[in-house]
């Protein structure tokens, strides 16, 4: 190889890199990254799919083993005769084969239509529709509050470890998260809407309304109602929370990065506030979207107690026909509800831990 070949062979390599690394190349790390996170979120919805599928067939045979016969008990106990039972049990679709009445009930579902109510003689959407207001204002209201003192007492915690206060709400948390929540409403009814001792009663026993206002005293009436059910699903559900971010935020707090931050001269609420809650906040992430899909699946044993006029106590009405369409539509709501809220949770995540989804 002669000197004069050698710059031409140069010049032919650097520019053979060149074109390898032109604007295909500078976009490959891109585009597999985008490729691998499109698979990742494809997977999952994919699997979010199946899982409804399989609730949907679960919300059909599940409840045909309560061992209670729905054509009865939707004469009210009054005497018929069995001619007027085989009538009825036409009239619904309850004289089919179970097979026949398999492939009808996943056929009309699909279609969105979950059939009539045995109970209330209309049909199953145009109840839930109807119920669905009352939960998302008394879950959602909750879900915003105990999200948000959640998050920042566990944050306060975990930063004061070891001190007084933090072992004071790492106690009252655990003490309010083994409560059951019914329990703990039966309670809250006692002391304050019927009265114990000198404490009078100050709140409604139950209900949405008390169903004589209207306009801006309406809406004070209706918040009037939702103190005490709000204050137990808060009480329950912050709890949570708390223990959640306390654990994860202690789990970051001895990293070598925070080490750093600190060496530079930041604050420290500069450090816990850019820094270590970020990072912090992942679990806590999953554990928000959970309790999101919750929102819409209600508090059936809270709403219940509270005689709540939304998806919980309706879930709980239905549930005693049982009024089969209605039970099925609720269960399978309540159960979409959440895998759906799972899903988003995971497609999100990658965007905020890259390491996930590769």
């Amino acid at each position: 190889m002669t000197a004069e070949s050698t710059p031409a062979l140069v010049h032919s390599a650097a520019a053979d890199g060149l074109a390898d690394a032109g604007p295909s190349a500078g976009r490959g790390p891109r585009a597999r990254n985008t490729k691998a996170y499109l698979r990742y979120a494809a997977g999952k919805i994919v699997g979010a799919a199946i899982s409804l599928f399989a609730v949907l067939v679960t919300s059909f045979f599940l409840f045909r083993l309560i061992p209670s016969d729905p054509v009865k008990h939707m004469t009210g106990g009054r005497p018929v005769s069995s001619e007027q039972l085989e009538n009825l049990r036409r009239e619904f679709g309850l004289d089919q084969p179970m097979w026949q009445q398999f492939l009808d009930y996943i056929g009309d579902a699909l279609s969105g239509d979950f059939g009539m109510s045995y109970q209330f003689h209309a049909p199953v959407v145009e109840k839930i529709t109807a119920a669905l207001p009352a939960t998302l204002l008394l879950t959602g209201t909750a879900f915003v509050l105990f999200t948000a003192l959640g998050l920042w007492l566990g944050t306060r915690s975990a930063w004061r470890h070891g001190q007084k206060g933090d072992r004071f709400n790492s106690a009252l948390a655990l003490t309010l998260y083994s409560v059951p929540s019914f329990w703990l409403g039966l309670l809250l009814i006692i002391v304050f809407s019927v009265g114990v001792g000198p404490i009078p009663g100050l709140f409604p026993t139950g209900g949405l309304e008390s169903g004589s206002e209207s306009g801006f005293a309406y809406i004070l009436d209706v918040a009037h109602h939702m103190v005490l059910p709000v204050i137990t699903l808060v009480a329950v559900g912050y709890a949570q929370t708390l223990l959640v971010m306390r654990s994860s935020l202690l789990d970051e707090m001895g990293s070598d990065y925070l080490t750093t931050a600190r060496a530079k001269g930041l604050r420290d609420d500069v450090v816990r506030r850019r820094h270590a809650v970020p990072n912090a906040m992942l679990p806590t992430f999953t554990l928000m979207f959970v309790n999101l899909g919750h929102v819409v699946a209600g508090q059936i044993l809270v709403e219940t107690v509270f005689s709540w006029p939304g998806l919980g106590g309706l879930f709980y009405e239905a549930l005693a026909g049982p009024d089969l369409p209605l039970v099925q539509a609720l269960f399978f709501l309540f159960a979409a509800a959440v895998i759906l809220a799972n899903t988003l949770a995971d497609v999100l995540y990658p965007l905020l831990d890259p390491r996930v989804g590769r």
